[in-house]
């Protein structure tokens, strides 16, 4: 059986009398998108920011394609493979859509002082495919600052690919964005990680969402992964109706 790309082994971590996670042990397959799911303060963004090295636990390991990553700060595990997208873009407002991607693709090649010659930066064609990827290219020269919030959110995604990612960690990838434009976000954001080949996990509050753009489920609750399955499985289940959704799913 083929190993999983990232695993965690009995994950503990406590802050005061919470514990956001308790001796969680979790695998992520390549090729899938994962949902998260769960109440409030139930540890899902922590589980996030442990695998991405933001937070480190006080007992357990994480393991890229076997390979233990738990000590390694964040860039170093963003040199592995792993990168990350937060609930509030991470984007330099003042700089255009094409700027944003072309200091990421800097960052990636390690290259000092970026913004001094920021446009002449060999990679501007790559940059300027993934922000076709996220249907972007046409606000390429746009000041962030004077974008849509659900464009916000598709550009924070291509500076992420743009880092070349295997994983991608998303918190909330559709928060912020108007409902009418969030099942038009998820399906560009989901058919440009499939294209780039990138596997995603992503913690979400949308049932709606859920149901129609995740492959698995995992319901996180008091710091345990309570249940995982399809998202029919899941979203169906009793326990997850009254603990999570508080109504049926339509």
């Amino acid at each position: 059986m083929t190993a999983p790309l990232m695993e965690t082994r009995d994950l503990l971590i406590k802050f005061g009398g919470v514990t956001a996670a308790n001796n969680v042990s979790m695998q992520i397959w390549a090729g899938q998108n994962l949902a998260i799911i769960g109440p409030n303060g139930a540890g899902k963004t922590t589980f996030l920011n442990i695998c991405t090295g933001w937070l480190k636990p006080q007992k357990g390991k994480v393991l890229l394609e076997g390979h233990d990553i738990t000590p390694l700060p964040p860039r170093k595990i963003v040199r592995r493979g792993v990168a990350r997208a937060f609930q509030i873009p991470q984007l330099f407002t003042e700089h255009t859509a094409l700027e944003n991607l072309l200091i990421s693709a800097a960052a990636r090649e390690g290259l000092r002082n970026p913004l001094q010659n920021l446009h002449n930066i060999a990679q501007r064609d790559e940059m300027m495919h993934l922000l076709d990827l996220v249907h972007c290219a046409d606000v390429a020269d746009r000041v962030v600052v004077e974008l849509s919030e659900g464009q916000r959110k598709l550009i924070d995604i291509a500076v992420a690919l743009a880092l070349k990612p295997r994983l991608l960690l998303m918190d909330e990838p559709t928060s912020g964005v108007a409902s009418s434009q969030k099942h038009e976000v998820m399906e560009i954001l989901v058919g440009a990680l499939a294209e780039a080949g990138v596997t995603s996990v992503f913690v979400e509050h949308d049932m709606g969402i859920v149901a129609r753009h995740a492959d698995e489920v995992a319901v996180w609750n008091a710091g345990n992964v309570q249940l995982r399955g399809t998202p029919d499985e899941i979203l169906e289940h009793p326990d997850v109706i009254r603990d999570v959704i508080g109504e049926e799913v339509a």
